[in-house]
């Protein structure tokens, strides 16, 4: 191998030109060594026509494909706005159902809501505000006699009442105390005098027995007479009130079925479930107006789709039917051309047997011997 870093650019130049001159000689040796190059050499004019037939076909191909691309891409297009055209549609009808959902089909506007409300036991009123609460008459069940109603007082009360009571024990008790250092005091004095006065005592305690005894007769006469009388005002004031609890239920708009009884004050239009007893005919009339019109407006929608659908066929049909009519040219055009072609070939074969067999009986009529040939294919040159 040649050292390239010791050559100067005077060996590198002749290097090179030797390197060229052994291409050139290579190349050469391929063009006169070939035996089909050197008896029958090349047809440049054939092989021009047939490039520039290639090239045209070529051409002819690129055209129509580029045609088919734009066609497609055309298509693509048209698809693409049909599909955003029907995204659009569809987005819109759906935006029309949730608004309509939103205004007209509301959670809170349903006749049942009352019923379901998550917040209906924040939003009503407690069954009992106060003790003096108009409200709590006596089909209420929430005000009973009997019931402790001022326990906290009572109690109060009460423990004042024993605090009074074990003050009262504790002087009775100092008072008893004293008593009864009086009466040992006075026990030996009175045990001279019980004796006498023991029958005026005796007398005395049947005296206060009637009077207490005739005390408590007219006591418990009275208690059972104030008892009587309460009783008969109690049954009195029961019995009118059930008469008027029985005239309130037999005029209530329940029992008569008033339909502004189904009103709620949750807004206009709002129903209470327990009370409602069903649409009158105007509003029956309403919601069928209502539907025909959803009816008629759902028809219309069907009519554009199809004729929206019934146009893409037609541009479609009319696509294939163009694209069919191409295919059918090409195919025209290329069997045309092979027809020619196979023409030309075989009109250059007759030339080519015309040339071989003139070169055989004219040119080469006079055959050289071996030793001719062996002086030859040595070199180049």
């Amino acid at each position: 191998m040649l050292n390239l870093d010791l050559m100067t650019e005077r060996d590198r130049k002749e290097a090179a030109a030797i390197e060229r001159r052994r291409r050139i000689e290579e190349e050469r040796k391929k063009r006169i060594f070939d035996p089909k190059t050197r008896l029958f050499g090349i047809d440049y004019e054939a092989l021009d026509k047939q490039i520039a037939e290639k090239r045209r076909i070529d051409d002819e191909q690129k055209r129509i494909e580029k045609i088919m691309d734009l066609q497609m891409v055309k298509n693509d297009e048209i698809a693409l706005a049909y599909e955003r055209k029907e995204k659009q549609e569809r987005l819109k009808h759906l935006q029309e159902i949730n608004s309509f959902r939103q205004n007209y089909q509301r959670f809170e506007d349903r006749r049942e809501f009352d019923i379901n409300d998550p917040n209906a036991m924040k939003k009503d009123i407690p069954a009992r505000l106060h003790d003096d609460d108009p409200r709590l008459g006596p089909s209420s069940a929430q005000k009973f006699e009997g019931e402790d109603l001022v326990s906290a007082q009572r109690l109060s009360i009460q423990r004042e009442q024993i605090k009074a009571w074990l003050d009262q024990q504790m002087q009775e008790k100092e008072a008893a105390q004293k008593e009864q250092k009086a009466a040992e005091e006075a026990y030996k004095a009175a045990m001279v005098a019980r004796d006498e006065r023991a029958l005026e005592l005796e007398k005395m305690e049947n005296y206060c027995r009637k009077r207490l005894l005739e005390a408590n007769r007219k006591f418990n006469i009275a208690l059972a007479t104030e008892k009587e009388f309460e009783r008969n005002v109690q049954n009195k004031q029961n019995t009118e009130d059930n008469f008027a609890e029985i005239y309130n239920t037999m005029t209530s708009d329940l029992m008569v079925e008033n339909p502004e009884m189904a009103m709620s004050n949750m807004g206009p239009g709002r129903k209470i479930g327990t009370q409602y007893k069903g649409m009158s005919k105007e509003e029956q009339e309403k919601i069928r107006l209502d539907q025909l019109a959803q009816i008629e407006e759902k028809k219309k929608q069907r009519a554009a789709e199809k004729r929206a659908e019934r146009d893409f066929d037609d541009y479609l049909n009319g696509t294939q039917k163009t694209i069919a009519l191409m295919d059918l040219d090409l195919k025209r055009k290329e069997k045309a051309r092979l027809k020619a072609l196979a023409e030309e070939n075989l009109k250059m074969a007759e030339e080519q047997k015309l040339r071989v067999k003139y070169l055989q009986q004219v040119v080469y009529s006079n055959r050289p011997t071996a030793a001719y040939f062996d002086q030859f294919n040595k070199s180049t040159r």
